[in-house]
């Protein structure tokens, strides 16, 4: 079985302090990261009905917290998944007791991390926050690149495989991409349902009217309102409606926005392709009512894919050049990615996801990214592959990223 090790969060848990809490959305690996990455005495889960459970054994509330003093007084490391599920006087407890031993808080709700971190909170300042989201782009490249020699497919491969529950069907299928529609169309409802779950908040058909318009395209919130407001999901077709849910949806880590360079505006997308590749077969097939072909699924996926990639690579570039990812968007053109340090634009990235590029479409990005005075990058599946190399625009594959350290 393929373990991924998260690099990157490995190395930013080390400088958490003594009581961590990790949290983030709903199947990102947290429980796994904890697991195999943090070293820990106790480990106790709480289950939806309250029950505590360590290992094999089934703990009373009371018997659970006269272990937890016990451990933390013994300068112990303990951790306690799914700790948002324990009642509030847990926390006054924790109060109480002040910082001693380790602890590590496991939690899936977002809103239990603002309240904990929040200025009413009785554990204000005890706790170090520790964010987890999808797979690190960087990280699932160094697992994969070992085991995928087609530089193309690595990357499409690593685009998916960030959601770690999808690592053993890769494992598992002998056709990945084949395998992916039916997988996603079971699992993903029951994910979206279980995020809303722990969130304790109901999942209206507001949030899913948002979720199936972003994936179709509609990525403003202006768009987003008039395509609600359409299927009558809203009284008025007015963005200051859909605002609450926007915010509800990115905190959540569901949606994230992408700032337009040099304006005050936004745009949003899904975080995981994965969830998107769901809402954009439910918007175009209805697949939350009825099956899908595969040959169909399997044509959305191949249009789909260079979407993706170019939200990869706006990550990926993100991350190692230490850059914000922004889009530029003008009247008569578009750059995929603007990568700032805060207004200042230091680099514009087009990426081109397919093997071949006529020579005019190079000339043509050549041309639109000559605009600006700064690096311009085309980004390809492979270098090797292209007929010639612009003389204005530097030519980056993966290779290119994760073999070097990449500089502003």
């Amino acid at each position: 079985m393929v373990s991924i090790i998260r690099f990157s969060e490995v190395e930013r848990f080390r400088n958490t302090g003594r009581w961590v809490l990790v949290y983030g959305r709903r199947k990102v690996g947290k429980s796994f990261f904890v697991r195999s990455s943090v070293e820990y005495d106790r480990y106790y889960f709480v289950g939806r009905g309250g029950f505590i459970y360590e290992e094999d054994s089934v703990l009373s509330y009371e018997a659970f917290k006269r272990e937890v003093v016990q451990s933390l007084d013994r300068d112990e490391a303990v951790v306690v998944d799914e700790v948002q599920r324990l009642p509030g006087e847990f926390f006054d407890l924790l109060h109480r007791l002040g910082v001693r031993g380790r602890l590590v808080a496991v939690s899936s709700t977002l809103w239990l991390a603002r309240e904990l971190i929040g200025k009413r909170s009785p554990v204000l300042g005890l706790f170090s926050d520790f964010r987890m989201g999808l797979i690190d782009e960087v990280d699932i490249l160094m697992n994969l690149r070992d085991k995928i020699s087609d530089k193309k497919k690595l990357v499409e491969y690593s685009i998916f495989l960030r959601e770690p529950w999808l690592v053993p069907v890769w494992e598992s299928a002998g056709d990945f991409f084949r395998a992916l529609p039916g997988t996603v169309r079971l699992t993903v409802p029951s994910l979206i349902g279980e995020i809303f779950t722990e969130e304790e908040r109901m999942y209206t058909r507001v949030y899913d009217g948002i979720l199936k318009a972003v994936a179709d395209g509609r990525q403003v919130s202006t768009e987003i309102a008039s395509q609600l407001y359409s299927h009558r999901l809203i009284p008025a077709q007015d963005p200051s409606l859909v605002h609450p849910y926007l915010k509800i949806l990115a905190d959540i880590g569901l949606l994230e926005k992408v700032k337009i360079y040099g304006k005050n505006k936004y745009y949003y997308r899904h975080a995981s392709p994965v969830i998107d590749y769901y809402y954009y077969l439910d918007a175009k097939y209805g697949v939350s009512e009825r099956d899908i072909q595969e040959t169909q699924a399997l044509k959305v996926l191949a249009e789909r894919i260079p979407l993706y990639a170019e939200q990869f690579v706006a990550r990926l570039l993100s991350r190692k050049m230490g850059l914000w990812p922004e889009k530029i968007v003008e009247k008569d053109y578009e750059v995929d990615i603007a990568l700032t340090d805060f207004q200042k634009l230091v680099a514009v990235v087009e990426v081109k996801w397919k093997e071949k590029i006529p020579r005019s479409e190079l000339r043509n990005i050549e041309e639109k990214l000559s605009r600006f005075p700064c690096k311009r990058i085309l980004f390809v599946p492979n270098r090797e592959d292209l007929p010639w190399e612009p003389e204005r625009v530097e030519v980056w594959d993966v290779e290119s990223v994760i073999s070097t350290d990449t500089q502003k």
